[in-house]
């Protein structure tokens, strides 16, 4: 925890806050972007604390070192700082094994040979917030089947034991801005996938992992991914990292209340920009 003077009493002090924004460079910044990166920006200035900026480039099929760029372009036209290095998930797919290998020796990860086709197809599974839970297929595989099949070349995903790693870390919880305190329900995800064979870690655990890394002590981003700090909640206890504070922003929508998409050219800042908009007009259009 990082920790700084309140006033000028030495004796009395409060966490320094330390926010940051995430992007994916798998396209263009658009007005949702916007919005989420000066309100992670308004918050940390507002305390006197520190603004960090991170690519979160693990998917390394549809990332693009031009879109890397182009964020960068956008977010220094719209007037926002941020402190050096940008952390890049690109160049620390190491850190993301050690902590892979951590939940491996504790025996709570198992690869996974089904594709995504075989568990859409595994009749009524119920259903998470990512989607149809997984049955369980290759949990019950022997240990002699598990080391079988990664030899003869099959492709496999690493799956979170959930059930395993639920018991282990027992009652959890997190706090949210808005909702206050939030009793964490991973098992609502049922067996998450935590790496693949072509991108050596998920979202949930690069992330995590990456948070912690970075001293972040309050994580903000959209409402959509309120869900998903369930598992990273898990993630936190089950590797021992520091626990911090979240806010959930609304979403952007167009005046149809559709949220706003990559796909949405037209209102990318890049877009924008070209059409003669200033910075303070798009910061006015995304809220500030």
């Amino acid at each position: 925890m990082v920790w700084s003077c309140l006033g000028t009493n030495p004796n009395i002090h409060i966490p320094l806050i330390i926010t940051r924004f995430a992007p994916s460079p798998t396209g263009e910044l658009h007005l949702g972007h916007a919005h989420s990166a000066l309100f992670a920006e308004a918050e940390a200035r507002r305390a006197g604390g520190r603004f960090l900026l991170r690519i979160e480039d693990i998917d390394t099929t549809r990332c693009r070192p031009a879109f890397t760029a182009a964020i960068l372009a956008d977010l220094a036209w719209l007037g926002l700082t941020w402190e050096s290095p940008v952390r890049h998930q690109s160049e620390h797919f190491d850190d993301y094994r050690a902590a892979l290998a951590r939940l491996e020796q504790a025996g709570l990860l198992y690869p996974c040979f089904c594709t995504r086709a075989d568990v859409a197809q595994a009749g009524n599974a119920p259903h998470g917030p990512d989607g149809p839970l997984y049955p369980g297929t290759c949990r019950m595989l022997s240990a002699a089947e598990r080391a079988e099949r990664p030899e003869s070349g099959l492709a496999h995903a690493l799956r979170l034991d959930m059930g395993e790693a639920v018991r282990r870390a027992g009652r959890l919880s997190w706090h949210d801005r808005a909702a206050g305190r939030v009793e964490a329900r991973p098992d609502l995800f049922g067996d998450v996938v935590l790496a693949r064979k072509d991108t050596p870690t998920s979202y949930h655990l690069a992330v995590t992992v990456d948070d912690a890394l970075q001293g972040v002590t309050l994580v903000t981003r959209g409402e959509d991914l309120f869900a998903a700090t369930h598992v990273h909640r898990l993630l936190q206890a089950l590797l021992d990292l520091p626990v911090p504070a979240y806010a959930h922003h609304r979403l952007l929508t167009d005046a149809h209340g559709r949220r706003f998409a990559k796909r949405d050219r037209s209102l990318t800042l890049r877009a924008l920009r070209e059409a003669g908009k200033s910075p303070a007009e798009v910061r006015e259009m995304a809220g500030f």
